[in-house]
């Protein structure tokens, strides 16, 4: 007999206090769970329950023993479903929640690759900015862009985008470019109004983070609206790098400030903490996860 079985032996005779009833739960003969309990109270080398003609009743040992066993033998079932669940073809309809412009640039056009390796799934995609209930509105997973407040769901990383700060060649023609953050006291900026730190961006200077405050003509809730202002030369813009690469590409843009670029800004997929996921959202995860780590950051 091997050590797991001999502990899962253990464990039905204090739950069924009963050597016949554990066997009969785990559909093996009586000398066969009380030679597995001979086996465990010899490893641990004291008496865990105690026998009579009549009764069994467990030691104080035998019950410590059995909670903390207890607790590993469902992390073993745990483990041995996620790993069955990897077989099982993904099925069925995997709701996503992410921001607009994120999942409209980086997850939609990889969706094509994801749905031929698996044809059973259906992928449906709230482009929406706005905070959702994953359990109550039935998600099964949302992407976060920013760092993590404390909450009850799991969370994995899937990419880190620089934080950058832009404007057109036009703007800087006429304006002159900024050499140090102190110098946009002197430049328009446009201000984002959904942001937390509307008159005030984050700059790395001696190693510290600093805000340093800014002001402008123009303001937007929007960071699209953003990213055209800066492109018709209304000031100097700022946001995740992946916002305005092709227009950086493009010589439409041009990036400012970068020797005082503030931390990365997270990327994460964000689900309920159930204990074993669905087979299509952990691949779905996991191809997040493989693909984005491919883009530019």
């Amino acid at each position: 007999m091997n050590r797991l079985e001999d502990y899962q032996a253990f464990a039905a005779i204090m739950e069924k206090r009963s050597l016949t009833a554990a066997a009969r739960h785990l559909g093996r003969s009586l000398q066969a769970i009380s030679r597995s309990l001979a086996a465990v109270e010899k490893d641990v080398g004291v008496e865990l329950i105690r026998r009579t003609t009549r009764s069994l009743s467990p030691t104080d040992a035998g019950l410590a023993f059995h909670r903390r066993l207890s607790s590993a033998l469902a992390e073993i079932d745990v483990a041995k479903q996620e790993t069955a669940k990897r077989r099982i073809e993904a099925t069925g309809l995997l709701r996503v929640a992410g921001s607009a412009a994120f999942s409209s640039h980086y997850i939609v056009p990889i969706l094509p690759d994801f749905l031929a390796a698996h044809p059973h799934v259906e992928v449906e995609i709230d482009l929406s900015d706005r905070p959702v209930d994953l359990i109550e509105e039935g998600y099964d997973l949302a992407i976060r862009i920013g760092p993590l407040a404390d909450s009850p769901f799991k969370a994995r990383q899937l990419m880190k985008a620089r934080h950058v700060f832009f404007a057109a060649p036009s703007y800087l023609a006429r304006h002159g470019r900024p050499k140090h953050p102190e110098d946009l006291a002197r430049h328009q900026c446009i201000i984002r109004t959904a942001s937390s730190s509307t008159n005030a961006w984050p700059f790395k200077i001696n190693g510290r983070v600093k805000y340093v405050e800014i002001g402008g003509r123009f303001r937007t809730s929007g960071a699209m609206a953003m990213n055209v202002a800066a492109v018709c030369g209304l000031g100097i813009g700022g946001g995740p790098l992946w916002q305005v690469s092709s227009l950086v590409d493009q010589g439409e843009l041009e990036l400012v400030l970068t020797r005082f670029e503030p931390a990365p800004i997270p990327v994460h997929a964000l689900w309920p903490a159930t204990r074993v996921l669905p087979a299509r959202t952990q691949l779905f995860i996991d191809f997040l996860a493989d693909r984005l780590k491919q883009e530019r950051l």
